[in-house]
């Protein structure tokens, strides 16, 4: 309790806190949630649409999109594919996906959400609007099974539960759907495969890109690996990562990612999380930082088994700070021998062979393997793959 209590008062702790209270604040303030932007688009109009998405975008952003928050995707690619229906000729209302007091009352032509909306409107929508819908998760009747059987995993090895983070709603949103956009590889896709609908891929961005690392030691770097990601810490594996590296003293692990945010979590691997010699807890990582770029220019591996992904944009951004990529199919990114490796499941013992295993190539095929993965990442997905897909 007492070393929990030190933590909670780490000045970087308590800053963090009140700048994300007051965001939080902020946006209700400001009535993000019940608000309707209108784009219009500068020539004739073509036709109405309505896009249900991330609407934070729209009340912040200039004319270039240049000064979105980049701490998910999410932001600058909601911005886009709005930008890109105003493009197109259309005159867009854009709402936030969590508005569920919103009911559509104009015909609109065209209609795009991201999640659930598009069940709760298909009775008031006209029948020759076209419904799309955005996925960037995989399908609920997967998504949420896969997690539960991770929480229930831990269980048995702790003998503790750990509560559920991020389950998806129950929703017919495929089945109401006309077709659907999708930033996953064909993980994603299977999951939603059920509804025999059209889906057009869009390869996911990354908020930035980084020069290639001339110099970077490869061999000083073979033992040091790294798990970064966001919230839902058990969905994306980092209990199996912690335990299999807390058994492996002569490898290293960074651990970036909102730790604090899930406490139940913390409670369970304060001990492999803080007090366990060959594991560091950075603990939120600004992926715009000298000190990610460090990490990119220290680091040989990202070690990442998540069990339910809709387009992995952690393990991208890995890529392209030339970081090799250890994960599961289910990550939905896709990995080549020459770049990566794909594990055939996510047990300890697993995750420790493959370290193992990687750690143990000559420096000069790690070079390559990071350079290859470098470059595939900079092929496929950037901002400007992203934007020519949408």
């Amino acid at each position: 309790m007492m070393n929990r209590l030190l933590l909670d008062l780490q000045p970087s702790y308590v800053a963090g806190e009140v700048r994300r209270i007051a965001k939080k604040w902020w946006r209700r303030l400001r009535r993000v949630e019940g608000r309707v932007v209108t784009l219009e688009p500068k020539g004739d109009v073509r036709g109405r649409a309505l896009f249900s998405y991330i609407l934070d975008p729209f009340l912040v952003a200039g004319d270039n999109g240049d000064d979105l928050p980049y701490s998910h995707t999410h932001f600058w690619e909601s911005w886009t594919l709005a930008r890109t229906l105003v493009d197109l000729g259309y005159r867009v209302d854009a709402v936030s996906w969590t508005n569920q007091a919103f009911v559509p009352t104009e015909p609109y032509d065209l209609v795009i959400d991201v999640r659930s909306s598009l069940e709760r409107w298909d009775g008031v929508l006209p029948p020759e609007t076209l419904r799309v819908l955005h996925i960037d998760t995989g399908h609920h009747t997967f998504h949420n099974p896969a997690q539960v059987a991770r929480l229930e995993d831990l269980a048995r090895r702790r003998r503790v539960q750990v509560r559920p983070q991020k389950m998806l709603p129950k929703n017919l949103a495929m089945e109401t759907a006309h077709c659907a956009t999708v930033l996953g590889n064909r993980f994603t896709q299977g999951t939603y495969a059920f509804a025999r609908k059209p889906l057009l891929h869009i390869p996911i961005s990354v908020p930035f890109t980084y020069p290639w690392p001339d110099g970077k030691d490869f061999e000083a770097a073979r033992r040091r690996f790294l798990w970064f990601g966001s919230g839902g810490l058990v969905h994306k594996g980092l209990d199996l990562v912690l335990e299999a590296f807390a058994g492996m003293p002569e490898m290293h692990l960074t651990v970036c990612g909102p730790i604090r945010a899930e406490r139940d979590f913390e409670r369970v691997y304060f001990q492999e999380l803080y007090r366990t010699p060959n594991i560091h807890t950075h603990g939120w990582i600004d992926v715009d930082s000298e000190a990610f770029r460090r990490l990119g220019r220290e680091t040989l591996g990202l070690v990442y088994p998540s069990c339910s992904e809709g387009g992995g944009s952690s393990v991208l951004t890995c890529m392209h700070g030339s970081i090799v990529p250890m994960v599961t199919f289910e990550t939905s990114v896709d990995i080549d021998p020459s770049y990566g490796v794909l594990l055939r499941d996510a047990r300890i013992e697993t995750l420790r062979d493959g370290v193992r295993a990687l750690a143990e190539r000559p420096a000069t095929e790690l070079e390559g393997m990071a350079r290859a993965g470098w470059e595939h990442a900079r092929r496929h997905h950037t901002k400007e793959t992203f934007a020519a897909g949408a």
